[in-house]
């Protein structure tokens, strides 16, 4: 027999240390397979795991919860979630990695999700839960009600109101929630409270004459805070119409009706006299009545005073102030009209002047008031274009960010002659 290296060097080696070298051997022959010719590397392919964050028979779900499934080793091929009426539909996306859905919940309702996906193994997988949500009543919902209406043509310096029934306190989460936009667009532009039932969306400067503006409200579920969520999503769409400002000369005693900055009417007016001066400011038209009834004591004037009055039928009348400033005929006044102001501080003209005006002025339609020394309160009416640009975007909740706006509808009511 020949003796070869190999075997003068194990038979050197002490026998433990052969033992030892003999176990690494094995060890190692054993920690994968042998990829070669016959012996292919085989992948386990494993079976569909989903897994969602609602649970079968939850209760109490909060509204807020926009419901999510996962799917590891698999795909989601179809997924529904409807009240158990069938009354209900969520809409969602299929994602890479499950289902998300794009909507949050309803108030004590009961919903049932039914999930399928196919497995890196090739066979489906299943996953179904019913649950209800938590109960909530009016008091602990709160409805955004938002002018201008769907479809209404506005004037250039109409706001985005949204109105509250029930107080918003997390007004920085329902802000996230609120975008406008428009066609062409209007630049920069943000929302801002005037309270916790209130908040308003303007641009930096008027909108662009002509302009397609949408308004979307995502707030259906989403906390307002205390408790309180909100009711309703809002998706309102208005145009804008021409740019029509009306400038009131108090000392001249004349109203200039201009259209995209063209002079196209000059009217004799008379203003307020000096007991009740129209406040300067610029103002906007919050509401018209082809005729309305304007009794003093909706101003506060006591029945019993010697200024009292209670007048039927006032025609062609449009609202600029919550205090009962209105632009309308006043035949009474003929006398005075282009004159002097002898009005309780509504601007009166001619009966042909003020059906000409009412005729071609929109809700959102500027008037500015020039001349007087009484100024316009804050609110008192909309007075947004009164507040300077740095101190608007103060009123933001999320002042690092860019806003949006919402609509009010006036109800007709009394108003000063």
């Amino acid at each position: 027999m020949s003796t070869t290296y190999t075997d003068v060097v194990t038979a050197l080696l002490p026998r433990r240390l052969l033992a030892v070298t003999a176990v690494l051997a094995v060890s190692v022959a054993g920690c994968g397979t042998y990829a070669g010719p016959g012996n292919p590397v085989v992948e386990k392919k494993l079976p569909a795991e989903l897994a969602a964050n609602v649970t079968d028979g939850a209760k109490d779900v909060t509204v807020d919860t926009l419901v999510g499934v996962t799917a590891e080793h698999g795909e989601v091929t179809e997924a529904t979630l409807t009240s158990k009426d069938a009354k209900q539909k969520v809409t969602g996306t299929i994602t890479d990695d499950g289902w998300q859905a794009g909507e949050r919940l309803e108030p004590g309702t009961t919903y049932v999700l039914k999930v399928t996906a196919d497995g890196e193994d090739g066979k489906p997988a299943t996953l179904s839960a019913t649950f209800r949500t938590q109960k909530l009543t009016l008091d602990e919902q709160t409805y955004p009600a938002v002018a201008p209406l769907q479809g209404e043509k506005v004037g250039v310096g109409m706001p985005v109101i949204v109105t509250f029934d029930r107080p918003v306190t997390d007004r920085a989460e329902f802000e996230r929630h609120m975008t406008v936009t428009s066609e062409p667009a209007a630049g920069e532009g943000s929302w801002s409270w005037l309270s916790n039932h209130e908040v308003h969306y303007r641009p930096k400067t008027y909108w662009p004459a002509g302009a397609k503006v949408h308004v979307e409200l995502d707030l259906n579920g989403v906390p307002a805070g205390d408790g309180i969520y909100g009711q309703q999503d809002q998706n309102i769409d208005f145009t804008i119409g021409r740019k029509a400002v009306s400038v009131v000369d108090m000392k001249k005693h004349k109203l200039t009706y201009s259209v995209d900055d063209k002079v196209k009417r000059t009217i004799p007016v008379s203003t307020g006299d000096a007991g009740h001066q129209s406040r300067n400011g610029t103002k906007i038209i919050m509401e018209k009545f082809a005729s309305v009834d304007m009794d003093a004591a909706s101003t506060g004037v006591d029945s019993s005073a010697p200024d009292y009055y209670n007048m039927k039928g006032v025609k062609w009348a449009m609202r600029v102030t919550n205090s009962g400033e209105f632009l309308h005929a006043a035949p009474w006044n003929a006398g005075y009209l282009g004159r002097a102001n002898m009005s309780h501080g509504c601007t009166g003209m001619s009966t042909a002047d003020a059906g000409w005006l009412y005729q071609r002025s929109r809700r959102g339609d500027i008037v500015k008031f020039v001349g007087g020394s009484r100024s316009l309160e804050d609110h008192n009416g909309w007075t947004d274009w009164n507040v300077p640009w740095e101190e608007w975007v103060k009123g933001s909740a999320l002042p690092a960010e860019t806003p949006t706006p919402t609509p009010t509808q006036a109800t007709p009511s009394s108003a000063t002659a």
